[in-house]
């Protein structure tokens, strides 16, 4: 009857001495924490926020979370798994949040994409077929690429107008130009 007793004080030091080690800023403390955890607080995301990729920036989120905020964390208030687990839960719901945000954003661009206009100083034949080819583009593709050609804006300064990430900005910039020289050198072909 010793032994699980035994086992169970020497559970209690080890994650005695993992806390200690995290609030002294050890790393590997922190790894321990992640292999530890990090499951949990993926399957907590998953579940709220039904999206696996969106699971895994919560896990990476809630960890450095708990490293930057290591120095808050009280061990007489709250145990260390239960405090990863708040921090795990207000990052699921900055999540939720976040994609409220770009579906509200979407339907802005959507809305705002209606009242651009085509520059007819311009090569007005190139500028219709261009116009054309970015209506065909998802909503958020357009939006970035009409800021792109039409208003002239750097990628800093289309992510900074839209509120994306600036890696966003360029994937989108990217895909849509392969699709639009795609498309373009079909319909040059056709002519």
């Amino acid at each position: 009857m010793s032994a699980p007793y035994a086992n169970s004080t020497d559970d209690e030091r080890d994650l005695a001495s993992l806390v200690a080690g995290f609030r002294a800023g050890d790393e590997q403390a922190l790894a321990e924490a992640y292999a530890r955890w990090s499951a949990l607080v993926y399957t907590l995301a998953v579940r709220s926020l039904g999206d696996a990729a969106e699971a895994e920036d919560v896990i990476q989120k809630v960890f450095i979370a708990a490293w930057r905020g290591r120095n808050g964390f009280d061990p007489d208030r709250a145990a260390l798994p239960a405090w990863i687990v708040g921090i795990a839960r207000h990052t699921i719901a900055d999540a939720h949040e976040a994609r409220s945000r770009r579906r509200r954003l979407e339907q802005t661009l959507v809305d705002d994409t209606d009242g651009y206009t085509v520059d007819e100083s311009a090569d007005v034949a190139e500028r219709l077929l261009l116009g054309e080819e970015l209506n065909r583009l998802e909503p958020v593709p357009q939006r970035v690429m009409r800021l792109a050609f039409y208003d002239d804006l750097t990628h800093v300064q289309i992510a900074d107008t839209l509120g994306l990430p600036l890696g966003t900005v360029k994937s989108h910039i990217r895909r849509s130009l392969t699709r639009l020289r795609t498309r373009l050198e079909a319909n040059d072909d056709a002519s």
